[in-house]
């Protein structure tokens, strides 16, 4: 199996590349940002025929690696011929690459949560002109796309994702006073500051939703959310005979990464083509779970979270408005952990952007203008708050 992976030095990047070591997998490309002295180890470790870093370092990165092929285009990258490409690129940074790799028929393993929320139809549309595939990377996902293999997506009740519940899901009653400090104290997942906040907002969720919508052509009211504290059950499908199939095992990334990483060549190409995984290498002992203890299930609480409902209005609504959603969460992140914004603030951050997005259709254009304003004029909120 030969792979390229985006966004190598970043928590899912480097979570690839241990699945990469474990399975013995040929690491072909990397993709980068600005942490050169990872980047450099991984280099060494793996020797990948192409590398691509942020153009910001390009100078410094052609010093430090004399003799590796070097490109400050991540969209050459991530065209490039190989089985399988990782797309651990958070942010829209990541969207043209994902583009570029559908577009070059690559089969894509994608944690690039943007992707499909906020460009969905336009990817697809770039997997349908070249032929490109898609297994999501997300846990819940990934458990999604494992329990409908082999179902008629006709049959499809409901697909159920389970959340943490995050930091706050047992008190305190009032979070207008929480720390950043607090927030990033993730009970069950080891993940960047961005998700983290969002996990303990309920964001993640949220985005979860729109992304499962369109990785599986679904309405959103086919969507639930359970809070599920242990973290073990990551999906579930009601079927329409009433019956409930369930994906679950040990808080571990590596296991939806690895099983992503063998099930995207046969991936979908389409939202709802949900195809079987080819048979790969056995779980690494590290990644086995024993199955006990007691699992709890609770409704989520919208009156506490209300990022959560946001994601349903803007997922609702469509064309652009999942785009300004995104982009103002990012901001209201930024400014939480900044000091600038209270934690109760960031959904009323958001709330106020949704009601002020003007409507549109989705277009790389329109995609790219709405981000914009959507950044400047949560920004500006921001400055009013403060």
């Amino acid at each position: 199996m030969e792979l390229t992976v985006l966004g190598s030095t970043g928590s899912i990047g480097t979570q690839a590349l241990d699945v990469a070591r474990e399975r013995d997998y040929t690491v072909t490309a990397l993709a980068a940002g600005r942490n050169l002295e990872l980047l450099s180890a991984q280099v060494r470790e793996f020797r990948p025929a192409l590398v691509s870093v942020d153009p910001a370092v390009y100078g410094e990165a052609r010093a430090l690696l004399p003799d590796v092929r070097l490109s400050a285009d991540v969209c050459e990258v991530a065209a490039r011929k190989t089985d399988v490409v990782v797309n651990a690129m958070s942010g829209l940074i990541g969207l043209a690459p994902t583009r570029a790799a559908l577009q070059a028929g690559r089969a894509v393993a994608l944690a690039t949560k943007e992707a499909m929320v906020t460009a969905a139809e336009l990817m697809w549309e770039a997997a349908d002109e070249g032929g490109g595939r898609v297994v999501p990377v997300d846990s819940e996902h990934t458990g999604v796309f494992q329990c409908l293999t082999g179902e008629d997506m006709a049959d499809v009740a409901e697909v159920i994702l389970t959340a943490s519940g995050g930091p706050f899901r047992d008190g305190p009653a009032d979070l207008g006073s929480v720390t950043p400090a607090q927030a990033l104290r993730h009970p069950s997942w080891s993940m960047g500051p961005k998700v983290t906040i969002d996990s303990a907002t309920l964001m993640n969720k949220g985005l979860e939703v729109m992304e499962c919508a369109s990785l599986y052509g679904l309405p959103l009211s086919q969507v639930g959310v359970v809070v599920h504290p242990q973290s073990l059950i990551h999906a579930a499908v009601r079927f329409r005979d009433g019956s409930l199939k369930a994906q679950f095992g040990p808080t571990d990334m590596r296991l939806p990464i690895a099983y992503a990483i063998d099930a995207a060549p046969t991936g979908m190409q389409r939202p709802g083509d949900v195809r079987g995984a080819r048979r790969g290498p056995e779980v690494a002992g590290h990644l086995s779970w024993p199955m006990r203890g007691t699992w709890d299930f609770r409704e989520p609480d919208f009156d506490r979270f209300p990022c959560l409902g946001l994601a349903y209005r803007a997922g609702e609504a469509g064309g652009v408005f999942p785009v300004a959603l995104n982009a103002a969460d990012e901001v209201a992140v930024e400014a939480f952990l900044a000091g600038q914004l209270s934690f109760t603030g960031i959904p009323k951050l958001l709330e106020r952007v949704l009601d002020e997005t003007p409507a549109g259709a989705l277009t790389w254009d329109s995609l790219a203008e709405t981000d914009a304003w959507a950044r400047l004029r949560a920004w500006e909120l921001v400055e009013v708050r403060a």
